[in-house]
């Protein structure tokens, strides 16, 4: 197998990338995502707990820890509403398989370049660990 330069590299990985960038998770990802900014509820229970989140921030600068529980509570109670939205579940659904194929992908080419080593040195895939040492080639 010829060397790659790290611009070969790259150049892949660019590649990878617009593939996942097309993939069907993605798709969905963003769908949801225009879903729920068109969704004025859901607007207005996001500003809602943007400004109470500033609220609890002035609190606690201040110190008034009785209103910060209050203004907390209240922050809960949104969060609560926003997230029992059957739009709003999708999408974090769709956030969560975004990240979990991106998790996928990281892992498999962490696992498939560990296996290359340890098969290029003569080790056990079994136990994960390189065998002998490979000549010096870069002269």
């Amino acid at each position: 197998m010829a060397k790659k330069t790290r611009e070969e590299i790259l150049a892949k990985a660019r590649e990878l990338a617009q593939v996942i960038a097309e993939s069907e998770e993605v798709r969905f990802y963003q769908l949801a995502e225009q879903q729920m900014k068109a969704n004025k509820h859901i607007a207005a229970l996001i500003a809602a707990i943007k400004r109470q989140q500033k609220e609890a921030v002035n609190a606690e600068h201040l110190g008034k820890k009785a209103y910060l529980q209050e203004v907390e509570a209240r922050i809960q109670a949104l969060q609560e509403e926003l997230e029992a939205i059957p739009l709003v579940q999708e999408f974090q659904q769709s956030q969560k398989d975004v990240n979990d194929l991106m998790q996928l992908v990281s892992t498999t080419i962490a696992n498939e370049v560990t296996d290359h080593i340890v098969r290029a040195t003569g080790g056990d895939l079994l136990t994960g660990e390189s065998g002998k040492v490979l000549p010096d080639r870069s002269c």
